[in-house]
């Protein structure tokens, strides 16, 4: 099975995928609360005394699901300010469907950049420091086409005036993922891995 694998700097980012019950409860509401608020609007964003519930429960059911996801997908807040910036890596198949959806994009989203990735090879990145949604949070978007498969991360930050200051470090985090292929060993005797860089 395909996955993904990081070894972030632990000094900065705390990892929410393995985290449960409350252990790393804080972090991973912060998580929750900052990637709907840029997937749906503010208005997705939990309020209230149920929507705090709400929040609670899905912080506890996220950790599971991750797991579940088995690798596939994997999640990071930043140590010093959890509600400052989260960051998601997750890798898809490339379905025809799915290249139908990123091709269908809006046309602000074909404004990206080469990015370069220690194992992925060259990609693409999107910086929107000011979405043109005024109410949607300043994000990044790093993009990889593996052929059978997409890579992405996206990095969602609370703050635009800091957008700019952590933004390296979403660099340093993203060209270190890493895709890893479970195979049985002698399974494919003959096949030779070439590192895509």
């Amino acid at each position: 099975m395909t996955r993904l694998q990081a070894d972030p700097d632990r000094s900065r980012w705390v990892p929410v995928t393995d985290s449960l019950g409350f252990r790393g409860r804080r972090h991973r509401k912060a998580a929750i609360r900052m990637l709907l608020s840029q997937a749906l609007g503010p208005a997705a964003t939990p309020s209230g005394p149920r929507g705090g519930f709400s929040a609670w429960a899905v912080s506890q059911a996220v950790p599971f699901l991750m797991r579940k996801a088995g690798g596939r997908v994997l999640a990071w807040v930043w140590r010093a300010d959890p509600e400052l910036l989260v960051v998601m890596a997750q890798v898809q198949a490339a379905t025809p469907q799915l290249r139908i959806a990123r091709a269908s994009m809006p046309i602000e989203y074909n404004d990206t950049e080469e990015f370069r990735s220690t194992y992925l090879g060259v990609g693409e990145r999107l910086a929107m420091p000011l979405p043109l949604e005024a109410r949607t949070p300043p994000f990044a978007t790093y993009t990889w086409d593996l052929g059978s498969h997409f890579v992405s991360v996206t990095a969602v930050c609370s703050d635009r005036e800091r957008f700019g200051t952590v933004i390296g470090a979403v660099d340093e985090l993203a060209r270190g993922i890493r895709v890893v292929d479970d195979l049985t060993i002698g399974e494919s005797p003959t096949v030779l891995r070439i590192d895509p860089a």
